[in-house]
């Protein structure tokens, strides 16, 4: 990671847990406990409301939205369509995670149609990125076998076509807003044997949205990730531990 990048989520964790803000999150059940966690580790202050019924209200209390297409049913996508147009008419910035966009049909046809709903962040991997842009990207469900470097030329294009930010995450991750591409490097390969490490890294973005503009929410909440990696990984002896210790390494980096 580099110095600025250091400096940049010194400054928004000082923010983000000075105001605790309230993340309303519409995640999918493989991840709601980890990501929780991870929020709150990083100083916010998680909630995980899918309800129709109540999505809408919910989203009106928050500082930011998260909307996670992972685990998809009718009742889930109402709760999404709720909470973002509430969110829209409240101002409250929101971030997309178009989870396994390109497997099939409907995922497909839901995400595109929660991206023209101006999210301010659009995160996926390389594959994600690739087909929600309309790019030939490579996928095998939830993983992408495009690494981010080849999904930057469909970040832009997404970028163009929604008004988002886009990142890519991969081995090195990539934001994308308007004209510039900013790296994020760091990280550690263990992370691919966690699941839910992507959704959590959406996840912080959302956090960061509360506290930042788009690109710097996209930024910080990639850095954050990746330092708390490498903070973590050492000594780790696989992947079970590496995610309790993921956690508390968000959780003390200062």
């Amino acid at each position: 990671m580099s110095s600025s990048h250091r400096a940049e989520l010194s400054a928004a964790l000082l923010k983000l847990r000075a105001e605790r803000p309230l993340i309303h999150n519409i995640t999918n059940f493989v991840v709601m406990n980890f990501t929780a966690n991870v929020l709150l580790a990083a100083g916010a202050s998680p909630a995980m409301v899918h309800a129709a019924e109540e999505a809408g209200a919910f989203a009106a209390l928050s500082r930011a939205l998260v909307i996670n297409i992972g685990t998809l049913d009718a009742g889930f996508v109402a709760g999404m369509d709720e909470a973002v147009a509430s969110a829209t008419a409240h101002q409250v910035p929101w971030v997309l995670d178009p989870v396994g966009v390109g497997a099939t049909p409907y995922r497909t046809e839901v995400a595109l149609r929660l991206s023209r709903k101006k999210p301010a962040v659009i995160r996926g991997n390389a594959s994600e990125i690739m087909a929600l842009a309309g790019a030939a990207g490579s996928g095998r469900g939830v993983d992408s076998l495009s690494g981010s470097e080849e999904a930057i030329e469909a970040g832009r294009r997404l970028s163009h076509l929604t008004g988002a930010v886009v990142a890519v995450t991969g081995a090195t991750d990539y934001v994308i807003a308007g004209g510039e591409v900013i790296p994020v490097t760091g990280g550690h390969a263990i992370s691919q044997q966690v699941t839910g490490t992507g959704c959590a890294t959406t996840a912080l973005v959302g956090a960061f949205l509360a506290v930042a503009s788009p690109k710097d929410a996209a930024i910080t909440g990639l850095a954050l990730m990746k330092r708390a990696a490498e903070l973590a990984e050492p000594g780790t002896p696989g992947p079970g531990s590496f995610a309790t210790m993921l956690i508390d390494a968000i959780a003390a980096i200062r």
